[in-house]
């Protein structure tokens, strides 16, 4: 894996994540940041993939891990990271979008139809274009399996282009193909974006939602198929999240199979425990917690799972 952020960034990273208590995790109250994560897997990352707790650990061979940074508040002119991904250049696939919900990141400063000429999609500047899906010739020529109107697929947001209304810039980064998913109507219309506003819910209740969000890419069994372009649409859709509300953390996981249905009942029903949601993707949720802490929000029971996330 390349190293893809320059020393003296990481380096600011650090200062400015430790300065505003948005990244760090504060250990039993003591204002102590969150250890360096010396896992062999983060080595070869970015320096903030081994403390920044929305990080999963990292697959390796041939991934590259992006960090976006952009101007989250153009009035105070906070600037840091938007959020972030692991490419795979052999599938040419996005296997996780990672970030932070806080008070800076939830404020409305832009909207969505501000686009002077729709919503702004392009390609991200640190992956090579030719592993990218098209713009705008690649998934609605696509075939799904599905009847109409689900029969061809469309661009699915992983980080949600409404959880990035801080600031135009940051907005505007939520449009890179890397940050999209083949997805078709009823799921990216109907239980995904069902999921996506109560993420919302979620973070302006919490005082920092740490989220994980993808889709299978790895076993053949997880991939529905190939868009035109040969570029994969995944089977299930996940998301891992992790509340801090004090110094209280919860966490919840979801798994959605990417199908047509028009009725999808309560989330609770996709609901899993974060090691029951890491048995079913191989991923290693927030890996940078102290183990201790980490084996005890990966394996809480259900009732009091849905409970600390008010479902039923």
């Amino acid at each position: 894996m390349k190293h893809l952020i320059p020393l003296f960034i990481a380096l600011t990273l650090i200062f400015t994540a430790c300065g505003d208590d948005q990244t760090d995790y504060k250990i039993g109250g003591k204002g102590d940041p969150t250890p360096v994560n010396t896992d062999p897997r983060q080595a070869n990352g970015p320096e903030i993939a081994k403390y920044s707790l929305e990080f999963p650990a990292l697959k390796g061979g041939n991934s590259d891990v992006i960090v976006h940074e952009v101007e989250l508040d153009a009035d105070t002119h906070i600037y840091g990271v938007n959020y972030s991904l692991e490419w795979d250049h052999n599938k040419k696939a996005t296997r996780w979008v990672c970030y932070k919900m806080y008070d800076t990141t939830m404020q409305s400063k832009w909207n969505r139809k501000q686009w002077a000429n729709g919503d702004p999609w392009d390609y991200d500047p640190n992956i090579p274009q030719s592993e990218q899906q098209a713009t705008y010739s690649e998934l609605s020529k696509s075939s799904s399996p599905f009847p109409e109107p689900n029969n061809y697929y469309e661009k699915g947001h992983i980080l949600a282009s409404a959880d990035r209304l801080c600031s135009k810039e940051a907005n505007r980064q939520t449009y890179y193909m890397t940050n999209i998913y083949p997805m078709v109507y009823n799921f990216n219309h109907g239980v995904w974006q069902s999921l996506e506003n109560k993420v919302r819910s979620w973070a302006n209740s919490s005082d920092t939602l740490y989220v994980v969000k993808g889709g299978t890419i790895d076993a053949q069994k997880n991939i529905l198929g190939y868009t035109k372009g040969n570029h994969i649409v995944p089977r299930y859709f996940y998301m891992a999240l992790m509340k801090k509300k004090g110094n209280k953390l919860t966490a919840i996981g979801f798994w959605l199979e990417h199908n047509d249905n028009s009725s999808w009942g309560k989330l609770s029903e996709y609901a899993y425990s974060i090691q029951e949601l890491q048995n079913k993707t191989g991923i290693d949720f927030f890996c940078n917690l102290p183990n201790d802490t980490e084996d005890q929000i990966e394996n809480v029971n259900r009732t009091q799972m849905l409970k600390d996330w008010s479902l039923n």
